[in-house]
């Protein structure tokens, strides 16, 4: 495999509401005809795009899986849809499983040897939904540092905010009572809180989270709409959202992990390990919640526990 096949397009996606041409972005790593399920990589943000995820890529080198990686709509190299911001009846997640089902048709993998799916933060809420559905051609599916519902996310968020410091309690509650998020303070307190939860390396940011800070920075519609001003306030369109009802619906078999440190904490994990049938849970020590960027061995952990975990020989009829 010295040679790594990598292929780009766009699937065209008709959104009824929406008077212009749409396109879905996607990269391909490796051969989609190797007769191994391709893993299709779903972002978070939303609107962060896909190339924070690339460590992802090495799956195919390493274990033979091909690897699918996607732009949501609205963001990144996918088409943009400024016109809309601000719009919660059209910023849900019904528009992501479509688009979702609308890639693996356009890819044709619902055939034999099918599929699976890896989504991590927002890509693991909508991850989960879309197995709930039993899609044709699903083989297994992994949850990193997902959300079984934006409660339990506040919920985890605050029991964070409880342990920074005082007067970092105090910047945070001030903005959000004043609905002002430039205060230098306040950026102080979300600097502490990227470092400590969302990916913990020096120097911060990584190289490999930049074009994902960089897309939710130039076109904020989708992220701003869907989840609010803050990763510390959230009050977007998925400020009801909740997939627990629908988790016994996901029949294969499941991977979810979390970071100790996580942003998605441990108490948004545990329906996930609760209510779907065939699970397993792994938290990785010292992680946060980009731990597949992070060194002291946790990238190389995480490809080696996602890798193992999707090429197992199944022990029983899956769909």
């Amino acid at each position: 495999m010295t040679d790594i096949p990598i292929q780009e397009g766009k699937a065209p996606f008709k959104i009824s509401s929406i008077d212009q041409p749409c396109f879905t972005y996607y990269k391909i790593i490796g051969d989609l005809n190797s007769g191994t399920p391709p893993v299709i990589v779903a972002h978070g943000g939303p609107g962060a795009g896909h190339e924070y995820l690339l460590t992802f890529a090495d799956l195919w080198k390493e274990y033979g899986l091909p690897v699918v990686f996607y732009d949501q709509i609205g963001c990144a190299s996918s088409t943009h849809l400024p016109q809309t911001a601000g719009d919660r009846s059209f910023w849900q997640e019904e528009l992501f499983q479509d688009e979702l089902d609308n890639l693996v048709d356009h890819l044709d993998l619902r055939r034999d040897p099918g599929f699976h799916l890896l989504g991590q933060s927002w890509g693991g809420m909508l991850s989960a939904a879309f197995a709930a559905r039993q899609p044709q051609g699903l083989r297994r599916l992994v949850l990193a540092s997902a959300l079984a519902s934006k409660e339990l996310a506040r919920r985890g968020t605050g029991l964070l905010r409880d342990q920074m410091p005082p007067d970092m309690q105090k910047a945070l509650d001030e903005a959000e009572k004043k609905g002002e998020y430039d205060s230098p303070a306040y950026n102080n307190a979300l600097d502490f809180y990227y470092r400590k939860h969302v990916c913990r390396v020096d120097p911060f940011p990584p190289a490999g989270l930049l074009p994902a800070l960089k897309n939710l920075t130039e076109d904020t519609t989708v992220y701003r709409t869907m989840n609010g001003p803050s990763p510390l306030t959230a009050d977007g369109s998925l400020n009801k959202w909740t997939v627990i009802p629908r988790l016994p619906k996901i029949t294969v078999p499941t991977l979810v992990y979390n970071g100790e440190y996580d942003t998605s904490h441990d108490i948004a994990q545990v329906p996930f390990f609760e209510l779907i049938p065939r699970v397993r849970w792994i938290t990785f020590p010292g992680g946060g919640h980009m731990c597949h960027l992070e060194g002291e061995g946790r990238r190389e952990r995480i490809l080696k526990v996602v890798g193992e975990f999707l090429t197992q020989k199944e022990t029983a009829n899956v769909q």
